[in-house]
C-alpha cells in the first residue's frame, strides 16, 4: 500500500482512512492523554478495533446507519472513539460544543431531530444529564469514561459513499438561533487534508488538540494526523500555565488553536524571556479569528518559532492557510493562500468559496439557497481581497458577528435577550478588537427615562438566568443617552460604535 499521506487522502470516508492509516502503523500512537496517573495512550491500530467494538454496542442500542445522534462531549480519547464508531456505523451525528447550554442544546436537538443523545454526565460543575433529561431529549446515555461495548460481527458493511450527510455542525452566523451545517465525509477529509499538506508536518511532529472536539476543528485536525501518522496530546481542560507541563513532557511540536492561543502562550514566554517556554515548539498554527501583525512578529522575536495563521469557518473548515515557509511579510498581513481545489472568488468585495471542502449547505432550505450564488459559490459574508501572489487579505464582514477565541457569537441573540431587562431601552452588541481574545463582546445600552443605572454585573446576571452560554456573555457595558442611528430608516450604525470603543 502506498503509505504518502497524498495517498491516504484519497480515502472515499474517514472510516476508509482509518483503516488504511490502522494497517500501516497500528502501533504509533495516534492521541496522548494525562487524565489520569501515568497517562493513557490510543494507537492507530486500538483507534479502528475500539471503535469497532463501541459501533457494535451502538449498533445493539438500535443505532444504525442515517440515524441521527447528538454528542456533547469534552477533548477525550473516549470522544474521537464515539466519533469514529458513529463513522464506522455510517450515522449521521451532530457534535454541540460542551459549553453550550440549554437554549443552544435545546434548537439543536430539535432541529436535528436526534434520536440518541450522548453525554458526559456531571462535568466542570455543570450537570449535562440533568439539562437533558430538562429539555426531553431521546435516547440519552453518558459517554464519559465507559462507552457501549459489543461484537464487532454483529456490524454491517461499513459505509462507502463519502458524499452522503453525515455531520450536522452548528453556528451561530448572523441570527438568534443556530444555523445546522450540513457535511460529508469528503468535505471533512477535503478540509483536513487542506491543513495537513498547507503545514508539512512529519511523522516525528507531535500536535495537540487544546480547543473542544465537537468543534469542526476536530476532524479538521485529526484527517491531518491520519494522514501524516503523528500523534496529538488532548487538553480536556485547557488552561496555562496548568498545560505547559503536558506540552513540555510529550514534546509537542505544533501548538495553537487561534489567535488567543498564540497570545496565551506569548504571555507565558514573556515571564522568562529567552527561556523557551516549550523547548520542542517549532509552529503555533490556527485560524477562527484576525490575527494582529503585531502579534505574528512578537511570537517570531520573542518565541524563536514559526507562526502560521488561516481562515476558516464551520462552512469551510480549511479555505486558506499560511505556509511555514511564506516571507514574514506575507505570514504577517494575509490568511495564507487557498490549496488546490479550493476556488476564492470576490464579488462586490465579498470572498466567495467553490470546492469540495465546502459544505453541503444548511438543515434549513432556506438559508442554504440564500448561501449560496447561482454559480455554486458560497457567500461567506467576509470582505476580502487576493494579492497578485493569491495570498487573501480579510478586510472586515458583512455579517454581523462576533468571533472570540475562534467562536463565533450572535450580536442579534444577546440583543434580543438585553431587550428584555427593564433597564434596557435599546441595545447594541458589537465585537471590539481584543489582543488575546480576537474580539471581545461590548454591549451598549440606551436606557429608557427613570430606569435605574445599569451595570455590567447586573447585565450579565440577567443574561445567565436567561440561559446564555458564559462564552457569550459581554466583557464590557457601555451606556449612552442615544445609539447613533442612520437618518432614513433609523437604523443603529454599529461602525460608529465600534469606532468610537475600540482601543479604549
Amino acid at each position: 500500500m502506498n503509505d504518502t499521506p497524498h495517498a491516504l487522502s484519497s480515502s472515499r470516508t474517514l472510516w476508509e482512512l482509518v483503516t488504511r492509516r490502522a494497517a500501516l502503523t497500528p502501533d504509533r500512537p495516534l492521541f496522548l492523554q494525562d487524565d489520569r496517573p501515568g497517562g493513557r495512550r490510543l494507537t492507530f491500530g486500538a483507534l479502528r478495533a475500539r471503535a469497532e467494538r463501541v459501533a457494535a454496542g451502538l449498533y445493539g442500542m438500535g443505532v444504525r446507519p442515517g440515524t441521527v445522534v447528538a454528542w456533547q462531549l469534552p477533548t477525550r480519547i473516549e470522544t474521537a472513539l464515539l466519533s469514529f464508531a458513529l463513522a464506522r456505523l455510517g450515522a449521521v451525528q451532530t457534535p454541540v460544543i460542551p459549553f453550550y447550554r440549554d437554549r443552544e442544546v435545546g434548537f439543536a436537538l430539535r432541529e436535528s431531530k436526534a434520536e440518541f443523545f450522548a453525554v458526559p454526565g456531571e462535568w466542570r460543575g455543570f450537570d449535562h444529564a440533568e439539562m437533558a433529561r430538562r429539555l426531553g431529549a431521546k435516547g440519552v446515555f453518558e459517554a464519559y469514561d465507559d462507552l457501549p461495548d459489543g461484537d464487532p460481527s454483529v456490524l454491517p458493511p461499513p459505509p462507502s459513499d463519502g458524499t452522503a450527510v453525515r455531520w450536522i455542525y452548528w453556528t451561530s452566523g448572523t441570527t438568534s438561533a443556530p444555523k445546522g451545517v450540513l457535511h460529508t465525509d469528503r468535505s471533512l477529509l477535503a478540509g483536513g487534508s487542506c491543513l495537513a499538506h498547507a503545514l508539512r508536518p512529519s511523522a516525528d511532529d507531535v500536535g495537540s488538540i487544546a480547543f473542544p472536539y465537537a468543534h469542526i476543528g476536530g476532524p479538521d485536525y485529526t484527517v491531518m494526523l491520519l494522514l501524516y501518522g503523528f500523534p496529538a496530546v488532548l487538553f480536556e481542560q485547557f488552561a496555562l500555565p496548568d498545560a505547559l507541563e503536558g506540552y513540555r513532557r510529550h514534546g509537542v511540536t505544533v501548538a495553537g488553536g487561534s489567535t488567543a492561543f498564540y497570545s496565551m502562550f506569548l504571555a507565558e514566554q514573556r515571564k522568562q524571556p529567552g527561556v523557551p517556554v516549550v523547548p520542542s515548539l517549532r509552529l503555533l498554527a490556527g485560524g477562527g479569528a484576525p490575527k494582529p501583525p503585531d502579534l505574528y512578529h512578537a511570537v517570531i522575536s520573542e518565541m524563536g518559532v514559526q507562526l502560521t495563521h488561516g481562515y476558516g469557518m464551520t462552512e469551510v473548515p480549511m479555505i486558506t492557510m499560511g505556509a511555514p515557509d511564506a516571507t514574514p511579510e506575507l505570514l504577517a498581513t494575509t490568511e495564507g493562500r487557498p490549496p488546490e481545489g479550493m476556488e476564492i472568488r470576490i464579488v462586490d468585495g465579498e470572498v466567495r468559496l467553490r470546492g469540495e471542502a465546502v459544505c453541503r449547505g444548511y438543515l434549513d432550505p432556506g438559508q442554504t439557497a440564500e448561501a449560496f450564488d447561482e454559480e455554486g459559490f458560497l457567500r461567506t459574508g467576509d470582505l476580502g481581497r487576493l494579492t497578485d501572489t493569491g495570498h487573501l487579505v480579510l478586510t472586515g464582514r458583512l455579517k454581523d458577528v462576533i468571533i472570540r477565541k475562534g467562536e463565533n457569537i450572535s450580536a442579534q441573540e444577546i440583543e434580543d435577550l438585553l431587550h428584555r431587562h427593564p433597564a434596557v431601552g435599546d441595545v447594541a452588541v458589537v465585537g471590539l478588537p481584543d489582543a488575546a481574545r480576537g474580539e471581545l463582546v461590548c454591549a451598549v445600552v440606551e436606557q429608557p427615562p427613570g430606569a435605574e443605572p445599569l451595570t455590567l454585573a447586573d447585565a450579565t446576571a440577567f443574561l445567565r438566568a436567561e440561559g446564555l452560554s458564559v462564552h457569550k456573555l459581554p466583557e464590557r457595558l457601555e451606556v449612552v443617552d442615544a445609539l447613533p442611528r442612520g437618518e432614513t430608516l433609523r437604523k443603529v450604525l454599529k461602525y460608529k460604535l465600534r469606532e468610537r470603543y475600540a482601543g479604549t
